[in-house]
């Protein structure tokens, strides 16, 4: 297992919690009704794009690994192996 695998596994379930957290309170308010009909409709608006959201860090974080070499090259390089592995992704582009 490399740092670098784990760092962007760690970053996109920290932005997933996030995204959770968000819908979780706006939900909670939009279901209160003790707030105006225009502060819901923009509840929920924000709720659908929190969504969007999620599922584009989640398409790029597979993205992301792809590029690297799939999920075994990561879950088994070391060193200066994912050194260059990460450094030919790079320059690849």
């Amino acid at each position: 297992m490399n740092l670098l695998f784990w760092g962007m596994t760690l970053s996109v379930i920290g932005k997933g919690m996030l995204g959770l957290a968000i819908i979780w309170v706006h939900v909670t308010m939009a279901t209160e009704r003790s707030i105006d009909e225009q502060v819901v409709k923009a509840f929920r608006r924000e709720t659908y794009i929190t969504i969007a959201a999620m599922m584009l860090i989640g398409i790029g974080y597979f993205m992301e690994v792809a590029a690297l070499g799939g999920f075994s090259s990561l879950l088994s390089c070391s060193g200066s192996e994912c050194a260059a592995a990460l450094g030919s992704a790079i320059l690849s582009q």
